[in-house]
Formats: C-alpha cells, sequence, structure tokens
C-alpha cells in the first residue's frame, strides 16, 4: 500500500512514525508539505520521500490522507480536484470536515473517510474515531484502520454527525488533561511545596492514574470510590469538587468545543 500524506504536521509526523517501523515497514509513505523545513526533517528522521507539489506526490497512491488545518482545506482540495481517481481512498484527519464537503470538491463517487485522532498518538497511544463514507469498501476500511492504528487504538462510528462530539472528547480531551495536571501544580506550589517537586507529582500522579484507568475501561467511578475513603481527605475534596459544579464545567467545554467542530465545517 502507498500512502500519501498532505501536510506533515505533528499528527501526520504522528503517524508516519508509526507506519514506517514494523510490523508496518512495508508500506511505502510519501508526504508532502509546503515547507522546506518539514521535508527535511522527515526525510531525515524517517526516510520516507517527500514532496512540495501535492499532485505529484498522490500520483500512485492508494491512499491519500489530508492531515491538513480545517482552514487551509479548502485550498488542498481545489489543488486535487480533478487529479484523484475513484480507486484512491480519501482519508481526512481535519476536524469538522465532512465526507460530503470534500466528495463535494473531488466528485460524488469519491471513497472518503473521515476520522479524528489526538495528540497521546504522538506517544503511540492516541485513540482515534473513524467513519466511513457510502462508497468505501471493506479494503478501504482495513486502509483506515492499519494507517491509524499506527498510532493507538481506533473507534469506528456509524453516524457521522457524531464525529463533533469524538472531537470534543478525545481530540480536545488531553488538553482538559493538561489544564488539571496544571492546576494541580499550582496547588501544590500554594501549599508550599517546591516547583519542581510540584509538578513531578502532579504529572506522574495524573499518568499513574490514567495508565490505571487504561487498563480498567469504563472503571472511572469505581477507581474513585476505591480511593475515597468515608471521612478522609479525598472525600473532602471531591465535596468541594461537586459544590463547585465540576462536571457541569467539564459538559460545558465540552459542549463549546463540540459547536466549534461544527462551525470549522466547510460551508
Amino acid at each position: 500500500m502507498l500512502i500519501t500524506f498532505i501536510g506533515g504536521g505533528n499528527m501526520a509526523t504522528a503517524l508516519v512514525s508509526g507506519l514506517v517501523n514494523p510490523p508496518r515497514a512495508h508500506l511505502k509513505i510519501r508526504v508532502c508539505d509546503p515547507s522546506e523545513s518539514a521535508r527535511d526533517h522527515l526525510e531525515k528522521t524517517f526516510g520516507v520521500p517527500t514532496f512540495n507539489d501535492s499532485a505529484d506526490a498522490i500520483e500512485g497512491a492508494d491512499v491519500i490522507v489530508l492531515a491538513v488545518k480545517p482552514q487551509t482545506m479548502p485550498a488542498v482540495l481545489d489543488r486535487l480536484r480533478g487529479r484523484i481517481n475513484e480507486d484512491q481512498m480519501i482519508l481526512s484527519i481535519a476536524a469538522g470536515i465532512t465526507i460530503d464537503s470534500i466528495r463535494l470538491e473531488l466528485g460524488p463517487q469519491q471513497a472518503v473517510i473521515r476520522s479524528m485522532p489526538n495528540t497521546p498518538a504522538l506517544v503511540g497511544h492516541g485513540i482515534t474515531g473513524i467513519v466511513a463514507g457510502e462508497h468505501c469498501t471493506t479494503r478501504h476500511l482495513q486502509q483506515a484502520e492499519e494507517i491509524l492504528a499506527a498510532a493507538g487504538e481506533v473507534v469506528w462510528l456509524d453516524d457521522e454527525s457524531l464525529m463533533d462530539a469524538v472531537t470534543a472528547i478525545s481530540g480536545t480531551g488531553p488538553a482538559y488533561f493538561f489544564l488539571l495536571t496544571e492546576a494541580l501544580s499550582a496547588a501544590a506550589r500554594d501549599l508550599g511545596l517546591p516547583a519542581e517537586t510540584s509538578d513531578r507529582l502532579a504529572s506522574i500522579t495524573c499518568f499513574g492514574a490514567g495508565a490505571m484507568l487504561a487498563s480498567s475501561p469504563g472503571e472511572a467511578e469505581e477507581l474513585r470510590l476505591r480511593v475515597t475513603s468515608p471521612g478522609g481527605t479525598t472525600q473532602a475534596a471531591m465535596v468541594v469538587l461537586e459544590d463547585g459544579r465540576f462536571r457541569d464545567l467539564v459538559f460545558r467545554a465540552a459542549k463549546a468545543a463540540c459547536k466549534r467542530s461544527r462551525e470549522l465545517a466547510i460551508k
């Protein structure tokens, strides 16, 4: 399988990193990026051929991965229009960009898969939501999963309208996690701990808690209850968070991210 990445940003780099190593080293990778420095970095780090012109990069490709910012997608699609055949599958990782908006530019029969990976893909622990367009075959689904699994887990959806929710939870979610870590570190400083110790306590605590949850999906409540002894320190903290409507705040943040994802769609 020959895969062409249009765009060489962080997410594309994460995927390329996973694809050039076993057990996927048999795959052929190309990257098209307008930045000369980005192309040099990709060539030196991963040994992949790079291109400045997307028309040259997509020639003969089985899969074309659109790894560009939503705001630049119209220009990218305009450049690709008329140069892609229906046997080539389009895999988009751009937030908010719908399957129909891509097919409107590239052709109504075009096989398009939309996905939403997240930044932990950079360390091989990402999770990606995927939904396939109506003209995708079983082969296209297998190709998409093989590519995206290089950076972590893959979750398939049947309803594209749910991709905005995926964006709000897993796509944006790492920022919520990082903000919580920042807040814990700041609280540690206020309580008198040295800055380096505060940062280490906060980051490793969050990392460890995340590792526990990753091994027990769906058991966040149970794990929380195990830590929360009646009348103990954790319960005292939980009372403050509940009184401050912590859950509602997270819900409103996720709704705002979901709304913005819809707004990013090409009109």
